[in-house]
């Protein structure tokens, strides 16, 4: 079946099986790698992307289900084209990527996409979280190496800036 859809404010229109998951059809047909495979089971959250504006973990949704939706990934957030769509080969990083870099949120840097995905929503939802809140709020996405410490601090140093 045909899938359409608008991914980093681009169109994509790929011939898929109707049983493909978004999260194979980004990695596989549109090429992005930043959204990682992790379990498949909606646990770990590695897969994190927005659909149409929502954190929504792509291992759990068909491709055909965002047939005409806007989805954002990990590559999205950085803000690397210019208005004709070309690269400008500069990297303007998403505030949330930022904050994870210069707040040592991160080590081996699998759940990274996920994580920073999911956080971006979250602040949408709730721009001056408590530090109870934002551990809360991503709950649904693992990390195996950091212990969350330095991930909360991240999402708290962006809070109230977006």
């Amino acid at each position: 079946m045909d899938v359409s859809m608008n991914v980093n404010g681009q169109s994509q229109s790929h011939d898929v099986e109707p049983r493909t998951l978004l999260v194979h059809h980004i990695r596989e047909n549109v090429g992005l790698t930043g959204t990682n495979i992790g379990c498949d089971t909606s646990s770990c959250g590695a897969c994190t992307v927005h659909l149409d504006g929502l954190s929504v973990k792509s291992c759990t949704v068909l491709a055909a289900q965002a047939v005409g939706s806007e989805i954002t990934t990990i590559e999205g957030l950085a803000d690397t084209a210019q208005a004709d769509g070309s690269a400008t080969g500069d990297q303007n990083w998403h505030p949330m990527q930022e904050a994870f870099q210069q707040c040592h949120a991160l080590q081996c840097g699998y759940c990274t996409p996920g994580m920073v995905m999911a956080a971006t929503s979250f602040l949408k939802e709730n721009p001056n979280p408590t530090e109870a809140e934002v551990r809360e709020g991503l709950e649904g996405n693992l990390c195996r190496c950091t212990g969350y410490h330095n991930i909360v601090k991240a999402v708290l140093s962006v809070a109230g800036e977006s």
